[in-house]
């Protein structure tokens, strides 16, 4: 067989005379995010923590800073892979300013830095740092707000656990509650509740103490469990996002945190720096708490239909007709409902009247005990959830609500197919707090890079046509 002689040659030897910035196209990510990122200012932050006049040099805190970044806006799971990659990619070495032959530091030195020798603030203030340039540019709008929390799966064995008694959880509306419930009591002649007498505790419990599973490997975490997940030891970050997917807060929890107890810390972050004026969030907000506490601030929550959690064969609790100047509901079937005791829950009890209700035909419908009394509960913060349902149906509303899939739905699966964010290596809530604000300070970069950059070049292509403009012409005068 004859040989060839016309197939390339082998020219991974060649020797070329180039630099390296010719080598990274114009338009990647990593140049449109040098056009609007300045480091200067932790320069300033971090000079404290460095020595400049004895002992070796240490490595510049910026290029540990954009090792990190580099790790979460590419999706590398780990900042070991993210040494190797760095070592081979041509853009990341022009972005850390490093030539071909220069060595990369240790990804041991990155990892000492921000668990030891950084403030455990500069992850927050690097977050803030990058959301103040959107603000500046005026790409934030965070007149509605999308609330939601993802579950992360932590670094955890499942297996290892321990069943221990910690403190409940408590509620920030606790005395809110507690006073509204006593005012409420005394005026149905009924003591207050702090004369009441406690359940007992089971045996061998603390009262205020409930029993969990706690994870020997990572305490911090929680154990989840929703449907048809996996059990797992997760966390969770309760995520709040404007409409153009723009990330303006996180809060990082155990797994085991409902969204609406971690709802009160991210709604004071969010208020003491923004305005909203909407806060659109799904079902597992839908409390009387947080209706009642938006509404008081003179903000809208913009909450999803729930299914009514009644048989099919009972009247729904939608079916009563509440009478506000008699404190009372009345029965389909006309019968009254009067307003006869709160609980300690904040629940008021309305009974009917067995006598009355002894001969009615619709007992079984309506749910009535052996001896014809119905007991209907409505929360004492009734009114704000029945607000909210009513500012579900406007047209408003139902927008707002629609646009959840494509603001903070679309974070969450950004964050978890694009960037790494399913599961975490790190052990500890400081820890994983950390990271979590990175990857969304990374999220925010990169659409603040690209929004710059199509802004720049589509002003450009406006300036480029401006003389070939049609301009109608003028109306003749009569």
């Amino acid at each position: 067989m004859e040989k060839r002689t016309n197939w390339r040659k082998d020219a991974r030897k060649e020797p070329v005379v180039t630099d390296l910035d010719a080598l990274v196209p114009q338009d990647h990510l990593l140049r449109k995010i040098e056009l609007v990122m300045d480091y200067d200012w932790i320069y300033e932050r971090v000079s404290s923590l460095y020595c400049h006049d004895n002992g070796r040099p240490g490595t510049d805190p910026v290029v540990l800073i954009k090792m990190v970044l580099i790790q979460h806006l590419f999706g590398i799971p780990s900042l070991r892979q993210t040494h190797q990659r760095i070592r081979d990619t041509l853009s990341y070495r022009w972005f850390l300013g490093y030539s071909l032959l220069d060595e990369i530091p240790h990804f041991a030195t990155v990892s000492y830095a921000f668990c030891e020798r950084f403030p455990e603030e500069l992850a927050t203030e690097i977050f803030e740092h990058i959301l103040n340039k959107a603000l500046n540019e005026h790409m934030v709008d965070p007149s509605a707000v999308f609330v939601d929390g993802t579950h992360i799966k932590a670094s955890a064995n499942k297996k290892k656990l321990q069943k221990k008694r910690v403190a409940e959880t408590a509620k920030v509306y606790s005395d809110r509650l507690r006073a509204e419930v006593d005012a409420e009591r005394e005026k149905l002649g009924k003591k207050p509740i702090g004369d009441l007498p406690k359940n007992d505790p089971p045996s061998g419990s603390v009262a205020g103490t409930t029993e969990r599973s706690v994870s020997t490997t990572d305490p911090d975490s929680g154990l989840f469990v929703k449907g048809e997940h996996e059990r797992c030891f997760a966390y969770e970050a309760h995520t709040a996002c404007d409409r153009h997917g723009f990330i303006l807060g996180v809060e990082v929890t155990a797994g085991n945190i409902h969204d609406s107890v971690a709802f009160d810390d991210v709604y004071r972050s969010l208020t003491a720096r923004f305005d909203p004026r909407y806060f659109v969030m799904d079902a597992g907000y839908k409390t009387p708490w947080i209706a009642k506490k938006l509404f008081s601030d003179g903000r809208e929550p913009i909450l999803p239909y729930t299914r009514p959690r009644t048989p099919a064969d009972r009247y729904a609790f939608w079916m009563y007709t509440y009478d506000a100047e008699t404190d009372t509901y009345i029965c389909p079937n006309g019968g009254v409902l009067r307003h006869t005791t709160t609980d300690r829950d904040g629940k008021r009890i309305y009974r009917s009247t067995p006598s009355r209700c002894a001969g009615c035909p619709c007992k079984e419908r309506c749910g009535a005990n052996a001896k014809g009394q119905k007991q209907l509960t409505a929360h004492i913060w009734q009114a704000e959830l029945d607000r909210a349902e009513a500012l579900r149906r406007t047209e408003s509303g139902r927008k707002l609500y629609e646009k959840r899939k494509q603001t903070i739905e679309r974070v969450f699966a950004d964050a978890k197919e694009k960037h790494a964010m399913r599961y975490t290596h790190y052990r500890g809530l400081a820890a994983v707090s950390r990271w979590v604000r990175l990857k969304y300070a990374a999220m925010n970069l990169k659409k603040l890079a690209n929004r710059s950059w199509r802004r720049a070049f589509f002003g450009a292509f406006r300036h480029l046509f401006a003389p070939f403009r049609f301009v109608p012409p003028l109306p003749a005068r009569g």
